[in-house]
């Protein structure tokens, strides 16, 4: 079955560019994804070998150090490495939004000191929203900037859910301050709060205590991160005007969701792969399981969705390329992505029977890991809220 991506309106750099990410995802990811998953281990030479390849500075221009591609450039690439493990896709994925977030707001000082070195991989960001009481429902923010009598700031709070919490050197942080409007929207700024990588008190007030322990998505850390009175300059707060955090915030959350999209697609792709080849190896009644209706059928439904879903992924990233508002559109992305993916990846179970249910196939990984996509950047629930709000404005009766 071919690729849209390899046929559909590419240039030749970004056909290299995916090539080279095919070949690593091939031979460097897939041969120990399974080893490291069980393991829970941090995939250090992957993460090296991505750096080397320069995927850290995908999307960061030039002029910074990246390669200045387009987001539908690094969708697709992250579809491939979630191909391979999908830990490795959220390695890179909120040390994306952030150097995106940096790129569209951050103020000239701050994309000076911060992007080249994001582009290498130096400097790694991690993304902050989530509190313990705090899911879906951004306004909730309990973590709290008060301002000082010179002008800086400090913050007391606890985050939670932060990939790369441990390993990241860099948090874009939204919290509540007590400037900006009145409206609860408009009390939020998002802060750039440096840490040293690890665990336990990395940087003055700052706590992160450990790894969430969780049903998949291992290999990359998820983290809590605790602040007490945390004393930050004013020139950290990103774009350097208290009050627009959640508008800055919402804008990552947007290509965050295109992100999500592409990692729910690689998993959906390798769940297919996987239950079309053991499809044909296993046998019943004496010929292979694809010859039965009921598993060819399964087949191609399967195989549908994957292109349904990439189709849909692809035409979000190249929307968001040209500058126009993705609500709808990505939330549609993310939406039918994730839901897809997880069908994909349940009908490849199916089809490997009882050896689907051991740990030495792939499948039960992917089994476990694909959850996550119904959950990360909005669940279908809250997809369904945005699409519908803004059709309704779109078609007023």
């Amino acid at each position: 079955m071919a690729r849209l991506c390899e046929t559909d309106g590419l240039t030749e750099d970004q056909r290299e560019i995916l090539k080279a990410v095919r070949v690593f995802v091939n031979e460097q990811i897939i041969p120990v994804a399974q080893e490291l998953e069980h393991a829970d281990e941090y995939p250090t030479d992957i993460v090296e070998g991505l750096k080397e390849l320069g995927v850290f500075g995908l999307m960061i221009p030039e002029e910074y150090g990246g390669l200045g591609e387009s987001l539908l450039t690094y969708a697709l690439c992250v579809e491939e490495i979630a191909r391979g493990w999908m830990s490795v896709s959220g390695v890179i994925n909120t040390h994306f939004i952030v150097a995106y977030m940096l790129m569209q707001h951050g103020t000239e000082e701050q994309k000076q000191k911060y992007l080249p070195r994001m582009a290498t991989g130096e400097v790694r960001g991690a993304f902050s929203m989530s509190e313990p009481g705090l899911g879906s429902d951004v306004s909730a923010v309990s973590t709290k900037a008060t301002k000082l009598d010179d002008g800086s700031y400090s913050i007391t709070g606890q985050k939670m859910w932060l990939t790369n919490g441990g390993s990241s050197t860099l948090v874009a942080l939204l919290c509540k301050s007590d400037e900006g409007a009145d409206s609860v929207y408009r009390n939020m700024t998002t802060f750039l709060v440096e840490k040293e990588a690890g665990f336990g008190e990395t940087a003055q007030g700052v706590t992160v205590p450990g790894k969430i322990e969780k049903m998949g998505y291992k290999g990359v850390e998820t983290t809590e991160l605790i602040l007490e009175d945390h004393r930050i300059a004013a020139d950290q707060i990103l774009g350097g005007e208290p009050g627009k955090g959640f508008f800055q915030m919402m804008d990552g959350v947007e290509v965050g969701r295109v992100n999500v999209a592409a990692r729910a697609c690689g998993l959906a792709w390798r769940g297919f792969e996987l239950g079309i080849a053991y499809s044909q190896q296993r046998k019943t009644f004496g010929k292979q399981i694809a010859d039965h209706q009921a598993v060819l059928f399964r087949l191609a439904d399967m195989a549908t969705k994957v292109e349904t879903a990439h189709t849909m992924m692809v035409r979000a990233a190249r929307m968001k390329d040209t500058g126009k508002r993705l609500d709808v559109e990505a939330g549609m992305a993310k939406m039918v992505a994730s839901e897809y993916a997880n069908e994909v990846v349940e009908d490849s179970f199916r089809i490997h029977g009882g050896y689907g249910y051991s740990k030495e196939y792939e499948i039960e990984r992917l089994m476990r890991e694909v959850k996550f996509m119904l959950i990360g950047e909005g669940t279908s629930d809250i997809q369904k809220m945005i699409i519908g709000r803004q059709l309704l404005k779109e078609y007023k009766a």
